[in-house]
């Protein structure tokens, strides 16, 4: 988890660094992290009394860093800044036994980094939707004889609504003997809508069986 502050040299900065740690002992709870280090980095020293809370995990961090780092100042600044006048003393074996347990600074291990890897695909993997396939077809729809009445048959097959179903552009095509046929375009989500139960359950069936005789697939092409 990336923690970061505003100037921690400034007294707004140290306010929020002050709210931040209300009832933790460290930044990321209980345990000394790297987020501590880097926090304590950009600290000048001990916030003081004015903010108790950050000079309480002030001195905390200082009391684990110390040890870390024989010879350096107590309260000195990681990775550059002016040290405190008073050196740490030397680090016995017991301290530095116990220091080879936390390396502060150590990159991650292949282990590590593949665990990570391996929890940030599955989270892509959980999150991201099945896209479903889509299909574009073109139907011709013929009706019973010259004196269907061709605008409410093409009102009827629109009427149809299905989920994953999208009545598209539409034309009347001549037939012959004054007889003309609607050819309509329609796209389908291909696992919502079966064009051949659209055809048997829907348009050739009641109400649109009224102006409705049959219905032919004349193109179907995936997109």
């Amino acid at each position: 988890m990336a923690i970061t502050f505003t100037d921690l040299h400034t007294e707004s900065g140290l306010k929020s660094l002050e709210e931040f740690l209300a009832g933790k002992t460290y930044i990321s709870g209980d345990q000394l992290t790297k987020d501590d280090v880097k926090v304590y980095a950009a600290v000048s020293g001990n916030p003081g009394a004015a903010f108790p809370n950050a000079s309480k995990w002030y001195q905390a961090v200082s009391s684990k860093l110390a040890p870390s780092f024989p010879g350096q100042a107590v309260g000195v600044r990681v990775g550059g800044g002016a040290a405190a006048s008073a050196e740490a003393p030397p680090a016995t074996k017991a301290e530095a036994a116990d220091d080879d347990d936390l390396d502060l600074f150590a990159d991650e291990t292949e282990e590590e980094k593949k665990a990570a890897e391996e929890r940030e695909k599955s989270k892509k993997d959980s999150s991201k939707k099945k896209e479903s396939g889509k299909s574009s077809v073109l139907m011709d729809i013929k009706p019973w004889d010259d004196e269907t009445d061709m605008k409410k048959l093409e009102e009827s097959v629109r009427s149809v609504e299905m989920p994953g179903l999208l009545w598209g552009a539409s034309k009347l095509v001549p037939v012959g003997y004054g007889i003309k046929k609607l050819q309509i375009m329609l796209t389908i989500v291909d696992d919502l809508v079966s064009v051949d139960d659209l055809i048997e359950e829907r348009l050739t069936v009641e109400p649109c069986n009224e102006f409705v005789q049959s219905c032919d697939i004349v193109a179907f092409n995936k997109i």
